[in-house]
């Protein structure tokens, strides 16, 4: 089965606000696929509803070739889930942590007891086995948050924002274990907040804002459908003023955001050359990326 999610047409109101609009998505067997949104675009809700955590007010959806909601218990047995606030158990070790959670998954202790092992490695908590998870730092938090996820071996994980407020040493060390998940055949769906994070370790993402999908494809392949490939970045007090009689004759499109302007172009030479007769303005010549199609489908506009 290559298909492991088929999501059509899926649609959440709450108190008369639609929260999810309309939202479809396949997702492949083996495949890590980004889901990608300004906060309350109804990213976590889409992951509920593709849980059967909550009924949809409409559409279809299947789990592992299993309806959902209907047969969503018998599919969450064989998924693995990191939520995006971590919900250990304080008053457990980490190992503690691993072996009640499996007992949910109708395992024995002595199953859980031999997957123990592989887990805290994997985790890079093979030290911490008895420790008390208060004493835990944030990144080994999550760190073990991800191996209980993995406890009854599944088959496609969840993982909402994984890396939110962990240090730089953190972030890369999940992305590792992802990536070496991937590697065995699991299939990952993650939301995330970084556009670095979608474009190391996705196959396929998918841009979601006020509940609706607007774009989708590989991070490369939205880069080059969604702006134009080079940008140069235009510092300084009179940068604003600059763009106002220079910018749009080098630029095939530009944006003012405080003292930087964002200049879009096929071709940058032009606009390197103009800039070199103006000293007193800085620049910063790169390839787009995914945060730049990300700002112009979402807006730059602060969402709370």
């Amino acid at each position: 089965m290559n298909t492991v999610l088929s999501a059509q047409n899926l649609r959440k109101s709450y108190a008369g606000q639609v929260v999810v609009d309309g939202v479809s998505i396949t997702l492949n067997k083996g495949e890590c696929y980004g889901l990608l949104g300004p906060n309350g675009a109804g990213k976590t809700t889409t992951l509920r509803l593709m849980l059967g955590l909550i009924e949809p007010d409409g559409g279809h959806l299947s789990l592992l070739g299993l309806a959902v909601p209907r047969h969503a218990r018998e599919a969450r047995l064989r998924v693995g889930v990191v939520p995006q606030m971590d919900n250990l158990d304080p008053d457990f070790t980490v190992a503690e942590n691993l072996l009640v959670y499996g007992r949910y998954f109708g395992m024995s202790d002595a199953t859980i007891e031999a997957r123990l092992p592989e887990l805290l490695e994997f985790a890079n908590l093979t030290n911490k086995r008895d420790v008390k998870v208060p004493t835990l730092s944030g990144g080994m938090k999550r760190r073990l948050t991800l191996a209980r996820a993995l406890v009854n071996d599944p088959e496609v994980i969840f993982l909402d924002e994984p890396t939110t407020g962990l240090d730089p040493q953190a972030r890369h060390l999940i992305w590792q274990r992802l990536r070496e998940l991937n590697a065995r055949g699991k299939t990952l769906l993650l939301t995330t907040h970084f556009m670095d994070e979608a474009e190391r370790l996705c196959h396929r993402l998918a841009v979601m804002d006020n509940g609706r999908i607007i774009s989708e494809g590989s991070p490369r392949e939205l880069i080059e459908q969604n702006i134009e490939p080079q940008v140069v970045e235009v510092f300084g007090d009179r940068a604003a003023e600059w763009a106002q009689s220079h910018a749009a004759r080098h630029a095939q499109r530009f944006e003012v955001s405080g003292e930087t302007v964002f200049c879009y172009v096929a071709d940058a030479q032009p606009l390197l050359s103009e800039l070199r007769q103006h000293p007193d303005l800085r620049y910063l010549h790169r390839p787009a990326n995914l945060e730049d199609v990300f700002l112009k489908l979402t807006g730059r506009e602060m969402r709370e």
